[in-house]
């Protein structure tokens, strides 16, 4: 009978002693829940503080100046903490407040007034001038041949003589009898009755037809020799002429 009872002893201490370590061994391989830990926004910041911050400018040079302390102690060289910008001016490392910047005033001269911009207009481009040689109008010629747009009127005009001595001495009848390629004799003496410009010049003259010529328009001005307006305008006494070109007439 004791045997019996040893045997349910021993037997149930093993159950007990199984059950144990069975619960020893089920609470330590779960592993615990983690708990998620909080953290308070705005621990890490940049180490320049932002402008809607000020207060952690502050801070950031109050961990700077304990940084310095430290590096002094510890017989190093101390770091100067830096002036941070604002929108409002600099928080300084040694007052943390805020230092308003101001722009430079305008510069002012001697007399104390504001100094006015210096203006550089640029210089304005000189008018062309022609190189030409001025015309010279020499002695009468004895004889002269008519070109295309001139007749014995125009030459009387042009050389100031008498246009009867002119008809004359070139055996014309009639001052509406002529031809282009006509010589004329020129008479050396008397002059032309009357003024001898047809038009007033200096001026421009436009021209109409292709047909004109440097001759033709000399004519419609008097007195005009057509090799001066060639000079002037810097041609050639026998150059085209266009429609619509422009002619200074000396």
């Amino acid at each position: 009978m004791s045997n019996k009872k040893s045997v349910l002893l021993a037997i149930s201490i093993f159950v007990i002693s199984t059950l144990l370590i069975s619960a020893c061994t089920q609470s330590l391989s779960t592993a615990p829940e983690a708990t998620p830990t909080l953290i308070a926004t705005g621990l890490f910041v940049s180490p320049i503080a932002s402008v809607e911050n000020p207060m952690a400018m502050i801070e950031e040079f109050a961990k700077q100046t304990a940084a310095a302390q430290t590096t002094v102690a510890n017989g190093g060289t101390p770091v100067t903490p830096q002036a941070i910008t604002t929108a409002g001016g600099l928080i300084t490392p040694e007052t943390g407040t805020s230092v308003t910047t101001t722009q430079p005033s305008t510069p002012t001269n001697a007399v104390g007034g504001a100094t006015t911009p210096v203006v550089v207009t640029p210089a304005a481009p000189a008018a062309t001038v022609s190189t030409a040689a001025p015309f010279t109008p020499g002695p009468r010629p004895a004889t002269y041949i008519l070109q295309a747009g001139e007749f014995p009127y125009c030459i009387a005009r042009r050389f100031n003589v008498d246009p009867d001595a002119l008809l004359s001495a070139s055996g014309l009848t009639s001052p509406d009898l002529y031809s282009v390629g006509d010589k004329l004799t020129i008479p050396q003496t008397g002059a032309f009755p009357g003024s001898r410009p047809l038009a007033a010049h200096p001026s421009t003259y436009t021209v109409t037809s292709s047909v004109e010529t440097l001759y033709s328009v000399a004519c419609k001005f008097g007195d005009v020799y057509p090799d001066a307006l060639a000079s002037t305008n810097g041609i050639s006494i026998s150059a085209k002429l266009t429609t619509g070109q422009k002619l200074q007439i000396p």
